[in-house]
């Protein structure tokens, strides 16, 4: 069966049964319809939080086809559940460009899936729209105010950095020209969107701690400068106000369950090669106050997701987790030892040695910061024994357990040995979490020690460009900021080509992308875009809905 032929076999329980399991009283939800509800921000307490165990989720360096972290940390979830643990998975939000496009849903597979998984794909609770409105509200103020007679601002339209949004995958998006067709329609400019994962109001969303927090972010925002070179934030425009009144239930976490009926919250989705790709500071505080364990995930491989998560999120959010499962497959493995794609599924004990460096450079990253690592061998059925059982050995010569994880088949049942093993981990008490860098260090100092400790690189370059973004946030006094870095999630290095653990290589640093209101700088490396395209043949091709309302194709 698909994955959605599995989620919709499941008969899903009220939204208040599974609120019950949390403590919550139905009169606390929000609800929107019978599975799926928003939760209120007073839930949140400090206490429970600093009795709680943060697990975090993450992964070696990923295929195209991806390595299943969502499905692991469902399953995960479920399997500490299953033991006998009161535990509470909280994930990201889907995009709809790479649901329509190539990746597909972001609600796990198989038989560790949330539920229900249609809406979750889908509008969900129309978190993203809010977003995407609170974005394009500041849009149209900006443009507003370049027109305006009376209260211009005197904005340089070749300095706005600000870009609308949309959450699709529309390459012809990326590079547009506005305010053409006369005087009544604007001033004509040069402009573009962005997908809405990739919005600074998401990752600002993402690393607010209520209502007023969020107002002060969403001020901070830098839009540009004025003819005088003076610098112009949203709160100049006044447009932060408005902004939040637009995300007033969207800042609200949201409950659902998995198809073992234990509680999920999802909230947030930032993407990770380019923002800091994490839900919220709010629904994992969240999830910490409701439960005595969360099991949470950071996008892409660990070299950026989980780095962000642990030297940006924690740093904001006081958080201090006390273990990391880093995912791997026998599939990556073997891509990463040079297997072509088409031979992915071909057992290939050479391939998996050769490859095996790749998840070594991540177990060794992870150990950086002070935490207890296990590895969860995410099972597929092309795996061999041989590969299986060398993988194992070999990360116990490295002080590392290595448990299969069988989530996608068995649910529960299937991750019960996982989840054994890392709450031993969160119980030897040998994890003592600390960030990579000091915030306050210079700005290249931070980059330099993200790029040779976590990426292995031997040093960091700066184009033309990049020298003078960082003079830019020198007189905007940002240089305190931590550091997102944009990259490929394909290699550790730069360049996508470079496979397994690259050595001899440097980094380059193109240009910045300042996000004053979320709070961090952002070195672009290569050829990143904010604005990804729909491959040659959509997934959307493949779906459908019927008179009865049963979706097919969506996975």
């Amino acid at each position: 069966m698909t994955d959605l032929d599995i989620a919709q076999k499941v008969q899903m329980q009220h939204i208040n049964e599974i609120a019950a399991k949390l403590n919550i009283d139905q009169n606390d939800l929000e609800q929107y319809g019978k599975y799926k509800a928003k939760l209120p921000l007073d839930l949140i307490n400090e206490d429970k939080i600093a009795q709680s165990n943060l697990i975090l989720v993450t992964a070696l360096t990923p295929t195209p086809a991806g390595e299943g972290k969502t499905t692991v940390s469902i399953g995960l979830n479920e399997g500490l559940n299953k033991i006998g643990k009161k535990s509470v998975v909280v994930l990201r939000e889907p995009s709809l460009g790479p649901v329509f496009g190539i990746k597909g849903g972001a609600a796990g597979g198989g038989h560790s899936q949330v539920v229900p998984m249609e809406d979750i794909n889908l509008h969900f609770t129309g978190d993203f729209a809010a977003i995407e409105k609170a974005n394009n509200l500041l849009s149209a103020l900006i443009d507003n105010n370049i027109q305006s007679k009376t209260r211009s601002l005197g904005i340089d339209p070749r300095t706005i950095i600000w870009k609308r949004v949309i959450d699709m995958n529309d390459r012809a998006l990326r590079d547009i020209t506005i305010g053409l067709g006369g005087t009544g329609n604007g001033i004509p400019r040069q402009d573009g969107f962005n997908i809405t994962a990739a919005s600074e109001v998401m990752a600002i969303l993402c690393m607010a701690k209520d209502i007023d927090d969020l107002k002060e972010k969403l001020g901070s925002i830098f839009i540009g400068y004025t003819m005088d070179r003076k610098p112009i934030y949203a709160r100049d425009l006044n447009a932060e106000k408005a902004m939040t009144l637009l995300l007033k239930d969207a800042i609200k976490p949201n409950l659902v369950q998995t198809l073992e009926h234990n509680p999920a919250i999802i909230h947030g989705g930032p993407f990770a090669n380019i923002a800091q790709g994490t839900n919220t500071i709010i629904a994992t505080k969240m999830g910490m106050s409701l439960s005595d364990y969360v099991v949470t995930e950071a996008g892409f491989g660990a070299d950026l997701g989980a780095e962000k998560f642990l030297d940006i999120k924690c740093g904001y959010g006081g958080l201090k987790p006390k273990a990391v499962v880093i995912v791997a497959t026998i599939r990556a493995l073997r891509h990463h030892g040079g297997s072509p794609p088409d031979e992915y599924n071909d057992a290939s004990l050479e391939r998996v040695k050769k490859g095996f460096v790749n998840l070594e450079k991540h177990i060794e990253n992870m150990g950086k910061f002070g935490l207890q690592r296990v590895v969860a061998i995410n099972n597929f059925y092309t795996d061999s024994q041989e590969e299986i059982d060398w993988l194992i050995e070999k990360c116990a010569s490295l002080g590392v357990k290595a448990v299969l994880s069988k989530g996608w088949a068995e649910g529960g049942n299937g991750t019960a040995d996982l989840a054994k093993a890392v709450v031993a981990e969160i119980e030897s008490g040998k994890s003592n979490f600390q960030k990579l860098y000091d915030w306050d260090a210079p700005v290249k100092d931070k980059i330099e020690t993200i790029a040779k400790e976590i990426y292995g690189a031997d040093g960091v370059d700066y184009a033309a460009k990049a020298e003078a973004g960082l003079r830019t946030i020198a007189k905007l006094g940002l240089d305190h900021l931590p550091i997102c870095m944009a990259k490929t999630q394909k290699s550790f290095s730069d360049n996508d080509k470079l496979l397994g653990r690259p050595t001899g290589f440097r980094i380059t640093v193109r240009e910045f992308e300042i996000a004053a209101g979320a709070g961090f700088l952002i070195p672009i490396l290569g050829n990143m875009m904010r604005m990804p395209g729909l491959p040659a043949v959509p997934a959307s091709e493949g779906m459908d809905i019927d008179n009865n309302g049963v979706i097919t194709g969506l996975s």
